[in-house]
């Protein structure tokens, strides 16, 4: 079974991978893209992630570990393996917000309305495919929750994905200061 942390981009899937990786979960990252402003403790990705559709046999390699794959990738993965997904919501105004301040300097802005609308049917799709999917267990997690109650989160967490983690280890890694888009 591959623990799959998903969700829109900006959403706390780099938090969810902290917080496994601390509980004792072995992660799948290529440790490429380093942390930065937008990121202090890093990214958690794996490249290899981005071409799932063309080339996915390395994916097995992954088992028993944790991957981060952004929502809009989630139906590339191969249905011949079993995934436990971590999806992360967030307040849509919050992602936005924190993708716009990403991107301020590295792309052209798309007007938020159009964004939103694409990211908010998205999210409708994806849940009706994942309930079609037999390989794919799921779960949700608000981040506001993670961050407000990191403990409940962490269980929560382990007993979805029937592991044995270290809950105060996983709730310890938040950090209530880089929860910079708060929405009040």
């Amino acid at each position: 079974m591959i623990t799959i942390v998903s969700g829109l981009p900006r959403s706390g899937t780099s938090l969810m991978m902290q917080m496994l990786q601390a509980g004792g979960l072995r992660l799948q990252t290529d440790n490429v893209r380093e942390a930065d402003t937008h990121n202090l403790r890093g990214y958690y990705e794996d490249r290899r992630v981005k071409a799932l559709a063309k080339e996915n046999a390395w994916l097995a390699e992954a088992d028993g570990m944790a991957l981060k794959v952004v929502s809009l990738l989630l139906y590339n993965l191969p249905s011949d393996l079993e995934y436990r997904v971590v999806f992360m919501r967030r307040n849509m105004d919050e992602i936005l917000r924190s993708q716009d301040k990403m991107l301020a300097d590295t792309a052209p802005q798309q007007a938020g309305m159009d964004i939103r609308l694409h990211f908010e049917r998205h999210l409708q799709d994806l849940a009706k495919w994942l309930l079609q999917q037999n390989h794919i267990r799921s779960m949700e997690l608000e981040f506001r929750s993670v961050v407000d109650a990191p403990l409940d989160a962490a269980r929560s967490v382990a007993d979805f994905l029937e592991l044995q983690l270290d809950l105060e280890a996983m709730a310890n890694v938040v950090d209530p200061s880089l929860y910079r888009q708060r929405q009040d």
